[in-house]
């Protein structure tokens, strides 16, 4: 028997190329920027023929492979050396956005070049999208000329939905918000966006992406204050902005001053301390009374699990409010605010059909706490009630409001016999 081992076969011949087709291209962006450059310079400043030649290149040259230097001849005019700058030994045209007038109209006009470029080759979205965050953190590379002119562009294109709001976040940018870039950027684009829509589908698209909360840090912190804000932005002719603003800061103060109120009923904080801290809330962030007494009142009904039987529910709301009548009373010192109280009452007895029958006894009560008085009730029963549960709510109060006209009257009368 042979003990050696038998030798393997070996491959051997010809070596077959790579096809063409498997061959990895070599990333060249020099030869594509010079084509587009080449073609734009061709087609000089009318945009519908810019649009056109764009459309008719897509066919010919690879966009996806250089999306970005697309993008970039179009805004600036060239490639773009990190930082923003033009890289001096290269092709460049006047056919871009920065070589532009600066006014809306032409900016409207390129923003239409841009989508139909993006709504005809669906693919290159995205790269728009992480070109528009590249040139908003090279801001400071950028003349205020070209700056203006990307702001109004940046501002049509999330109006129309060619962008989507996510791209602000690159102006929180340390750098540019400490040198006050980010700020004068945002007033030019706020301008344009709001001036395509308006400030409430503005607010929507900052909601999507939860940037409705952030527009603040647009300033360094030392002037991350509300008065600094609507005073830049109401001094720029952005008041809608301002006022905005404003009410996010103020629903956000509301949201959190109800969260703490319902902490510390929840603990058995004091009455004397719950009612320090809400009247020291209602200075720092403009929260009037009325305000404060719906989310007082919403507060001490979310802190009990209600019985479900009507004809118990009634008792035990009377003993629960009238442990809260200091600390309601203590916010009902205005007669708007009294009759705030009363509407949210009513429409708390209307919501929740256990507390139907429960309405008036709650109105006594706090008649008789001195939470509330009888001129707004008066005024409630005679023309200030919503129209949820209208009938019920005015047939229940009927004899009250009777004797309250009564006790009123002879209470007249007595004074004129003083006299």
């Amino acid at each position: 028997m042979n003990n050696q081992k038998q030798q393997k076969p070996t491959l051997s011949g010809q070596r077959f190329k790579t096809r063409k087709r498997d061959e990895k291209e070599r990333f060249d962006p020099t030869q594509f920027q010079d084509c587009i450059i080449q073609g734009l310079n061709e087609t000089g400043s009318d945009l519908e023929a810019v649009a056109k030649f764009l459309d008719a290149s897509g066919a010919k040259l690879d966009y996806r492979r250089y999306a970005e230097t697309l993008f970039d001849i179009l805004v600036a005019g060239g490639m773009l050396a990190p930082g923003g700058t033009l890289a001096d030994d290269m092709m460049h045209t006047d056919v871009c956005v920065f070589a532009a007038q600066e006014d809306l109209e032409t900016m409207q006009a390129f923003a239409q070049v841009f989508n139909k470029l993006i709504r005809r080759y669906k693919y290159l979205e995205k790269g728009f999208e992480d070109e528009v965050k590249k040139l908003l953190l090279f801001l400071k590379g950028f003349s205020e000329s070209e700056r203006n002119k990307l702001a109004m562009l940046t501002g049509i294109l999330l109006a129309n939905g060619t962008l989507n709001a996510s791209i602000l976040n690159s102006l929180y940018n340390e750098n540019l918000v400490k040198e006050g870039v980010s700020a004068a950027f945002a007033v030019k684009l706020f301008k344009s966006w709001i001036n395509e829509k308006d400030i409430n589908a503005v607010a929507a698209s900052l909601r999507k992406v939860n940037m409705d909360n952030r527009l603040m840090e647009l300033f360094p912190a030392n002037k991350q204050s509300l008065e600094h804000f609507t005073k830049y932005f109401t001094d720029a002719g952005l008041k809608e902005l301002s006022e905005y603003v404003r009410n996010q800061q103020s629903i956000g103060a509301r949201k959190e001053l109800q969260k703490e109120l319902q902490e510390q009923m929840s603990r058995g904080d004091p009455f004397k301390d719950i009612i320090l801290y809400v009247k020291e809330e209602m200075k720092k962030n403009n929260i009037s009374e009325q305000t404060v007494i719906g989310i007082i009142w919403s507060s001490v009904m979310s802190t009990v699990e209600w019985n479900k039987k009507e004809e118990l529910v009634a008792e035990q709301a009377i003993k629960h409010l009238k442990q809260y009548s200091p600390l309601l009373a203590a916010f009902t010192t205005q007669g708007q605010s009294e009759l705030t109280l009363l509407l949210k009452i009513q429409e708390y007895c209307y919501d929740n059909i256990h507390f139907m029958k429960a309405f008036q006894k709650i109105v006594v009560l706090f008649y008789k706490a001195e939470v509330l008085s009888e001129e707004p009730i008066l005024k409630w029963y005679k023309d200030g009630h919503l129209a949820k549960g209208k009938s019920v709510f005015l047939e229940q109060m009927k004899k009250f409001v009777e004797w309250l006209k009564n006790a009123e009257e002879e209470s007249e009368s007595e004074t004129e016999e003083g006299d």
